[in-house]
């Protein structure tokens, strides 16, 4: 008999590990995906991203699905940043470019990327504030990479002199964030990107 997998599109909201299960002593009062939703046993987030970012998940029940998708180092995966500062010109030529970040305590420089200004995108506020007007100005830019190395895009705005205040995912290969609410999700039949 073959086994029917499920896979689901989800807005994953500020706070929330990407995780279901609990499997250390020190995270008992983190706040996991399973809340979210009526998932099916075995689900699993395809990717990662960290308690602080929001945004485009895809979650499935099919391992070969998940490696399949973090594997293909040809996925672009695009992230609003919403940075310290107004970001320069030059700051964003260097994003393209590439900039030297820390990987398990390794020197490592980033490949070519897609990086551009953005007017303040149309996102609801955060649920936790983000900071006081107070504190100067705030800045939006658009990274899109196709590697996905550990906390890889505020590394980058932070290696450029803009540390990232908010991230958002809005888009991996073809598949958007588009409209879809905070902490909501959609069922699909397989992931297209």
């Amino acid at each position: 008999m073959e086994i029917t997998h499920r896979h689901f599109i989800l807005h994953k909201p500020f706070g929330f590990l990407s995780q279901f299960i609990r499997n250390e002593t020190t995270r008992k009062n983190k706040k996991l995906l399973a809340e979210l939703g009526d998932f099916p046993e075995g689900t699993m987030s395809v990717g990662r991203l960290d308690q602080d970012s929001e945004g485009l998940l895809f979650l499935t029940t099919d391992g070969k699905v998940s490696y399949a998708v973090c594997s293909n180092k040809q996925v672009e995966k695009e992230y609003y940043v919403q940075v310290d500062g107004e970001i320069s010109e030059e700051a964003i030529e260097s994003l393209q470019k590439g900039v030297e970040i820390s990987v398990n305590k390794e020197k490592y420089t980033t490949l070519p990327c897609k990086a551009k200004k953005l007017d303040t995108p149309n996102f609801p506020p955060r649920a936790k504030k983000i900071r006081d007007e107070r504190h100067g100005p705030t800045s939006w830019a658009s990274i899109t990479i196709k590697e996905g190395k550990f906390r890889q895009v505020r590394k980058m705005s932070a290696a450029v002199g803009f540390p990232t205040l908010r991230l958002i995912r809005v888009r991996i290969g073809t598949v958007k964030l588009e409209d879809l609410e905070s902490g909501k999700y959609i069922e699909v039949n397989q992931f297209d990107f």
